[in-house]
């Protein structure tokens, strides 16, 4: 026991000595999928956070400027530029520099801050350097950086990963609109649709919960320790900073301000961000599980590139593992999504520390949702129309006309037109096109009736 215990830490010990690379990363989000999420570094790594905030408070110090306070009226607007290189021009060696900051204020804005006086000392600018981060809290910052972060990233790379499936989707809607399919519901032949229909179907409901998305405010809290900006106002009575607040946050930032807030943002805006983006995931997962379904089905080929394997042990396998890969990535993004939206807004009295562990992890439902994304696109890329299996299955399932049938009897007034087509097709003998034709022959309707039905097929009973 002593040996494997002593052998098990030996192991532990050369791991924490390895330098990261894909290879160990713990997450397959920095390791395998690297290549897939590395765009959403800029938005969501540690790096990115500090950049962000390195920002807000550059951008508060010149609303100080603008205002201007009295202290701050010879600091020339000049300078503006200066001062936005700091984070125009933000580097790794920057953010390294922040952390080793940290290591000492063991307080990662106040890190931010001690690094910025320092710019400002080397600037020339020592006489306004307490100026920065005046009046504030650190979540005045960080209720800024994040949803900025998140901004950012939903313009630069959710929304065109978005639209370049809607867009797929869209297309192949309009491919396949004439190709008719035999409907299943509860697993069981049903009345005949149209394999484009069904697509629009999904193009549809997207549609409809990007426009929600649209209307969700990125929101950001900025007003002190307890959010009534107390600490601005005993030194400077006589500003509206309400006002100010405002208008920094909507104006500078870009963002829609919270008002009233305790020290923190209430996070219901972002909380209904999640959760949109969770129902826009679901629709994509409902999407992967039927062209799985799909191909399963045999409807669908797949194309083959040569040298993949489908199985290790089956050499004639084509697995359908794109599909399966979109709905394993955004099962892990919705139950992330779902514990941010359910966390974020609940905070013991003016303030816990619990929101800004779980926030370091937004970056993450977002990472497995654009793998997602991806893998459904690649698994729709790979897709080849069997159109014989959709016409051997609508061929195969005659009995889906009755519900025709007896509508039409309906029409005429004809008696009982559902019992009497249930008591044809509700039997263990197949159906098909002479049986049908025989079955209208015994109608006591006439020759026109006769033949308008046995025009209906389960090809063209498809409705519109």
């Amino acid at each position: 026991m002593y040996i494997s215990i002593f052998a098990t830490f030996k192991i532990a010990i050369n791991f924490a000595h390895m330098s990261l690379t894909p290879l160990n990363a713990i997450s397959p989000i920095d390791g395998r999928y690297r290549s897939k999420t590395a765009n959403l570094a800029p938005y969501f790594s540690e790096e990115a956070l500090i950049k962000y905030r390195v920002q807000v408070e550059i951008e508060y110090f010149i609303a100080l400027c603008e205002i201007p306070l009295p202290q701050l009226s010879n600091f020339s607007h000049s300078n503006f530029d200066t001062l936005r290189s700091i984070y125009t021009a933000f580097s790794s060696e920057d953010a390294q520099a922040i952390k080793e900051i940290e290591k000492i204020t063991n307080h990662d804005v106040k890190a931010v801050e001690y690094f910025i006086k320092e710019k400002f000392d080397t600037l020339g600018f020592q006489s306004f350097k307490e100026f920065i981060h005046f009046g504030l809290t650190s979540q005045d910052i960080n209720n800024t950086a994040i949803p900025l972060s998140i901004k950012a990233a939903m313009n630069e790379v959710y929304v065109p990963a978005y639209l370049e499936l809607l867009k797929r989707l869209q297309e192949l809607a309009d491919e396949w609109a004439a190709i008719p399919m035999l409907a299943r519901t509860h697993g069981q032949p049903a009345s005949p649709t149209r394999l484009g229909k069904e697509i629009d179907v999904f193009v549809v409901r997207l549609k409809e919960q990007f426009n929600l998305l649209n209307d969700i405010p990125s929101a950001a809290k900025f007003g002190g320790a307890t959010g009534n900006f107390n600490a601005h106002k005993v030194a400077y009575p006589n500003i509206d900073w309400k006002n100010f607040g405002q208008q920094f946050v909507q104006e500078k930032l870009g963002l829609h301000h919270s008002f009233p807030t305790t020290q923190i943002e209430h996070y219901d805006h972002m909380a209904a961000l999640f959760d949109t983006l969770k129902r826009i995931n679901t629709i994509v997962l409902d999407l992967d599980r039927d062209f799985w379904t799909y191909v399963s089905m045999d409807y669908f080929k797949q194309k083959i590139k040569k040298g993949e394997v489908g199985s290790s042990a089956m050499p004639h396998k084509v697995n359908p593992i794109d599909f399966e890969n979109s709905e394993g990535n955004l099962g892990i993004a919705n139950a992330l999504f779902e514990h941010l939206s359910a966390k974020l807004p609940v905070s013991r009295l003016q303030r816990d520390l619990t929101d800004s562990t779980v926030l370091r992890n937004a970056g993450m439902p977002f990472a497995h949702t654009i793998i997602a994304f991806q893998s459904t696109m690649k698994g729709l890329g790979k897709l080849l129309l069997n159109r014989e299996k959709f016409e051997q299955d609508l061929e195969n399932n005659w009995a889906v006309v009755a519900e025709a049938i007896q509508t039409i009897l309906r029409r005429e007034g004809y008696p009982n037109p559902y019992e009497a087509l249930k008591g044809l097709t509700r039997t263990n003998e197949r159906i098909n096109q002479s049986s049908i034709a025989n079955f209208i022959d015994t109608l006591k309707v006439s020759e026109v009736i006769k033949n308008e039905l046995k025009q209906i097929t389960p090809a063209n009973y498809t409705g519109i």
